[in-house]
Order: structure tokens, then sequence, then C-alpha cells
């Protein structure tokens, strides 16, 4: 029996562009969708077509081109005008324009703040045709392009500029050898290599000390080359310089309602931050959360909102004991009927519980609280060099540098800060110090030591190194105030609360593997706010088909 033929390659057809696409594929829906928008309304550039030059590429069709590619990862300039040669589904999108890769990724460059007004559309038209529930709001990291050898901390580039020291000193101690053999050796580097080399390592060190000034100078935590808003961040897979990305997940669809893209490490205390652009007037909004939302400020703050925050409870507890400040307000009582977010916020300060949190807030009482502030008086005398504030660390004390904004340690290690603790006091640490310490049992138990410092405080004692010193600086005086606030008794509901794994995990997973799209290809904040925007779409536009059909997407796109 013989195999079957394919087409002669030599034979000419006659068929039209749009009977190479199925008719309920889902590229129409695309079409569709894009050819309904106001683009001129939206903000993009060039929505209208210029009279005079050479004819632009339409910006309706720039935009299905992103779309379609963000849902079939191809994401890069360069892969799209590929598809627009090779793939008959772009081809029949575009009506057969191929836009060279410069074009594509300049129409992105320029219009990439109004991403974020279509996906919010494309959301607008879904919410017509599915009911959607409660949110589910998680974190996640997403790689920004910078690399982590183009990242830097202070205390980074103290070690790296201290490492540099060492080699230019061994490089000036073979230089003196070479100097006093008559006889080339082999196997050794030459005066001349070795004066190569040595320059080039004070020409690093020249540029790291720059970056140093640089971050002392406008006080910065760490400083990213390629992406200067880029944060070195930990994830699942290591430590990476990434964006952390919240989206805010429908209970009953699972589509992404919202999304914020932050610099913050952590999602401590950024609930309400993320929920706020969800919240509609004179509705309650309600969301859960994982235990990385735990902030109670946060969370008073989603009640003031009309947000009801579901973070999952401490172990052993059934409510959340939530402090907001006292206003006194006689017309409280008849406007607890209301939800809009201005008088919730009245009523609450208030000590009234609105008709709306019946069942979620159990009480509000107006309590008066005694407060004990420690204020740390002015310990230590300051000293006037780097020498003499490594003499006395010497001796077993950490010595705070408030010009430098350092601390140096008893074995002569120079700790940055870390961090501003709620109470004020300033958190100084070197971890790469600590690592190679050989002294670090004197100091911590720990991987590496910590050191908090109040305002006024220029140095502490190490018992470990000196045991006969008492901590002077730890001297303080109680200042007793009494402070008038409301308390509330928040219970979140358990049962949505056991749900929120499977709300927010798999839109990740889906983005990250399916989508390929577990990095960022621009760079800056507001750039890839405009990006996660494309991403985001994709997503939904995938999940939205997968749930309604064609017919009735095709309806609602429309």
């Amino acid at each position: 029996m013989a195999f079957m033929q394919g087409i002669d390659r030599q034979q000419i057809t006659m068929q039209s562009l749009d009977s190479m696409i199925d008719q309920e594929n889902p590229v129409r829906i695309i079409d569709a969708f894009v050819n309904s928008l106001d683009l001129k309304a939206l903000g993009f550039r060039r929505a209208e077509a210029a009279s005079e030059g050479r004819p632009a590429y339409p910006n309706d069709s720039m935009l299905k081109l992103y779309i379609y590619g963000n849902s079939n990862q191809l994401r890069t300039s360069r892969k799209l005008q590929k598809a627009t040669k090779i793939n008959l589904e772009v081809i029949w999108l575009m009506h057969g324009l191929t836009p060279d890769f410069r074009t594509i990724a300049d129409f992105r460059k320029n219009n990439i703040d109004c991403m974020k007004k279509v996906f919010h559309e494309f959301n607008k038209r879904i919410e017509t045709a599915l009911e959607f529930g409660y949110v589910s709001i998680d974190g996640s990291k997403f790689q920004a392009s910078n690399s982590k050898d183009r990242n830097f901390t202070q205390s980074k580039l103290d070690d790296r500029i201290r490492r540099l020291d060492i080699q230019s000193e061994e490089y000036l101690r073979l230089l003196e050898l070479s100097d006093e053999e008559t006889e080339d050796t082999e196997g050794q580097f030459t005066k001349e290599e070795l004066e190569e080399k040595l320059a080039g390592v004070l020409e690093r060190k020249e540029r790291y000390e720059e970056y140093l000034h640089y971050m002392e100078e406008n006080n910065l935590s760490q400083l990213s080359l390629t992406d200067a808003d880029a944060k070195l961040m930990k994830s699942k897979n290591g430590y990476q310089v990434s964006y952390n990305v919240q989206t805010a997940v429908d209970s009953e669809t699972h589509l992404i309602r919202d999304y914020n893209v932050t610099t913050q490490a952590t999602d401590h205390g950024l609930l309400a931050e993320s929920l706020e652009g969800l919240k509609k007037d004179g509705e309650l909004l309600e969301s859960v959360a994982d235990k990385g939302y735990q902030d109670t400020e946060d969370m008073a703050e989603c009640l003031e909102k009309g947000i009801i925050p579901n973070v999952i409870l401490p172990e052993g507890k059934d409510t959340y004991e939530l402090e907001v400040p006292y206003e006194e307000c006689d017309e409280a009582e008849a406007l607890k009927d209301s939800a809009e977010p201005e008088l919730l916020k009245v009523c609450l300060r208030a000590g009234v519980v609105p008709e709306v949190y019946e069942g979620v807030i159990e009480s509000a009482e107006i309590v008066e609280k005694e407060r004990r502030i420690r204020e740390q008086q002015a310990q230590g005398k300051p000293l006037a060099t780097e020498k003499d504030m490594k003499e006395r660390a010497a001796e077993g004390f950490f010595v705070r540098d408030h010009d430098a904004d350092c601390v140096y340690c008893p074995a002569g290690e120079k700790l940055r800060r870390k961090s501003i603790k709620k109470n004020g006091d300033v958190r100084y640490a070197n971890k790469l110090a600590c690592k190679r310490c050989k002294h670090k049992d004197r100091c911590t138990k720990s991987a590496w030591k910590e050191i908090d410092f109040p305002d006024k405080v220029t140095e502490r004692v190490s018992r470990n190194w000196n045991t006969e010193k008492k901590n002077k600086s730890q001297r303080s005086r109680i200042i007793r105030k009494i402070k008038k606030y409301v308390k509330l008794i928040f219970r979140p509901d358990r049962v949505k609360m056991s749900q929120r794994m499977c709300l927010s995990e798999h839109p990740f997973a889906t983005m990250k593997r399916a989508k390929d799209a577990a990095y960022f290809l621009l760079r800056g904040r507001p750039k890839t706010e405009g990006e996660f925007a494309l991403i985001a779409l994709g997503y939904n536009q995938t999940r939205a088909f997968n749930l309604l059909g064609y017919e009735k997407m095709m309806a609602v796109m429309g």
C-alpha cells in the first residue's frame, strides 16, 4: 500500500487568507476585542494616521500582535517579527503586514503605559458574562532584566573593595620581585602584564568606590546598574534581582482581576495597596491572603476602606485584635448603614460597628491604654576619625559612625544599615563579614550578627568580648503616655481562607511555565507594570475562552 501523498509544491492554489483560519479560532476573539477598542481614548500614540510621510503600521494590528504573542509564548520583538512571516494565525491577524523587530519594540515602548487600561477593559467585558466572587491576593517574584553581578549592596561593595586591596598588594609585591630578577622566569607574569593587571584592579576599585559613595549620598540599600528599580530578593530559586508582583485572583473564575508590581521583598503591608483599585463605591470587597500579610495596621486600613481582609490566622487564634485611632463623632450611629469608605472610616474610629460588618467585626471598644515609650539618652562620645572608632571597637564595643551610617564591630569589620524598625531603631548587619570572621562565636550564635541602634546612641558593648563592661548605651528613661483608641475584634472567614492556595498559586504557575513569563524583558517599574498587563491579559484571554467558549466570548468582545 502506498504512503499518503501531500500537495505538490508547484501546484498553484487559490484560497483567501480567511479560509486558512478555523471559524472558531481564538485569534478571532483577539481581533474582535481590539477592533472594539477606542485606542485614542485609551491614550495610544499615533492612534490616527498622519497626513504626511511614510504610512505607519496601524496601532490596532500591533496591539493584536502583542496580545497574541503573550498568549502563545512569543514575547520578544524578534520572535514576533518571525511569527508575522511563518505563523498563519499571525499573518491573518496582521492582514499580511510584516513590521521589523524595531518597529514592534518601539510600539510597546511608546504605549506601555496604556497596556493596563487595555487589561482592565478586557476584564470589564468578561464581567458581563461571568459572575465574580471574592479575591485571593498573593505575591510572586518575577526576575528583572538585571543580573546579580550588576546588583550591589554596601556590604557587598565593602567586601569587593577589601579583596581588590589584597590583590593590588599582591601585584605590587610581584612587581618588586620582577625588578630584582634579571632573567625572565618561565610560567611567571612579565612586568608589563603585572602592570596591566594592577591597573585593572585599581580601575575596578575606583568604580566600586564611586558606587559606594553614590549609595551613601542617596541613602540607598541596593544599587542595580541595569534596572535601577529592581531589588535583590529571595525566591524559591535562591536570590535573584526581581520584582514582587501582587495579583488579585477571582474565586469563581480564577481570572486575574488586578495586579500591583512592587519592589518590596516581602508581602507584609501590601494588602490595602494592592486591593484598593478593585474597590467599588458602595460595595464591600472580600479577600483572602496567607500569613505573609499578617500586619494589623494594614488590615485595619483595609476595613476602613471597605475591604474584608481574611488573612490566615496564627496557630491557636480565632480572631485578630486591631487598633484604629479614636475620633469622636456624634453622628456615627446614624451613618452605620452606609458602605462608603469615608463613612466606614468615621464609624470605626468612633467605636461604632457598621451594619455591613456585622458578623465580621465582633466588637468595637473604646479603650484607654498607657503606652510606655522608651527614650534612649545620648550615650557614647562621638569619635572624629575612622581609626579612633576602630580602636574603640577593638576594646569590645560596636561603634556607630553617624556620618557614614555604619557600625564598626570588635573584629574590625564594617556593618551596614539593614533596616529601620517600627520603633525607629536602625538595624545594622554584614553577612559577608560574619561568614569569614574568625571570632563570630564571641558575638552571636546565629549565622550573622544584627545590632540595633537607637537614634542617639553611638556605641554598644559586646558582652562576649568584654564581660566586665556594662552596656551603658542601654540607659534610657520611660515616658508614659495615655492614648485613646478603638479596639476591633475581627473574625476572618475560615472557609474562604482554606481555599486560598487553590486560587492564587495556579495562575502564577500558568504564566511562568505555560506562558514563558517568569521574567521581565523591560526595565523600570512603570514599564514592567505595562509588560505584566500583557502577561496577565494573555492568561485571562486563555482562561476566559476555556470558561465561556467561542460564541459567548465573541458576544462580549464585539
